[in-house]
């Protein structure tokens, strides 16, 4: 593991990963060369960091992370700080305040929350901090992600959730929307995303059909 490089940037845009599992120790933040492991569980408090991550994504279960494997490698891709953690709304209601709480006071600007079912967590989230939440419904196995949809997008007046696509398309989207909303402040971001899209076009305008 690596600690933060560019520690005197003040935006960090390293393309690194926060893989701590015991949070309180010194956060340290790991190159994403694959994101083959699974995201940490957060059990304990969490403490301010000197280089915080700025997007946190979080999932409500550890099987949720072959679809949010894919919103890391493409923040990893786009080279953003960020965090994954395994924090459930229901399993672990006092630890999922206390991260939404304490986010914005750590530096994190934009929260991914992924869950499924009765999909509760961007809500939680959304309930104890002003930062962006970006909801992402996990496909189920009884309803095929309707359910986690529904769950999700269905929040009161007052407290917003941006919700995503129900599975992969969402992953990736959210990490996406969380480039954009960093990109208002950031111009090399914003580069990359006009790059990003150039790239898209290119490649439907070359597509053949065999």
């Amino acid at each position: 593991m690596a600690t933060t490089k560019g520690a005197g940037s003040k935006t960090p845009l390293k393309g690194k990963r926060k893989k701590s599992r015991d949070l309180s120790a010194s956060p340290r933040l790991r190159v994403s060369a694959s994101s083959s492991s699974s995201p940490a569980s957060s059990s304990s408090s969490l403490p301010a960091s000197p280089h915080p991550p700025l997007v946190a994504v979080i999932m409500g279960s550890k099987s949720d992370w072959e679809t949010m494997r894919h919103a890391d490698q493409s923040l990893t891709e786009f080279g953003v700080v960020h965090e994954c953690h395994v924090i459930s709304a229901h399993r672990t209601p006092r630890l999922a305040a206390e991260f939404s709480s304490s986010a914005e006071a750590r530096g994190v600007q934009v929260i991914i929350a992924a869950a499924g079912g009765a999909a509760h967590l961007a809500g939680v989230i959304a309930a104890h901090t002003v930062l962006p939440v970006l909801g992402v419904p996990m496909k189920s196995e009884a309803l095929n992600g309707v359910d986690s949809l529904l769950a999700t997008v269905q929040m009161p007046a007052g407290i917003p959730v941006g919700t995503l696509a129900i599975g992969k398309p969402g992953a990736i989207n959210a990490a996406l929307f969380a480039v954009a909303i960093l990109a208002n402040t950031r111009p090399e971001l914003r580069q990359k995303l006009h790059s990003f899209r150039e790239r898209q076009e290119v490649e439907v305008r070359n597509a053949t059909l065999s």
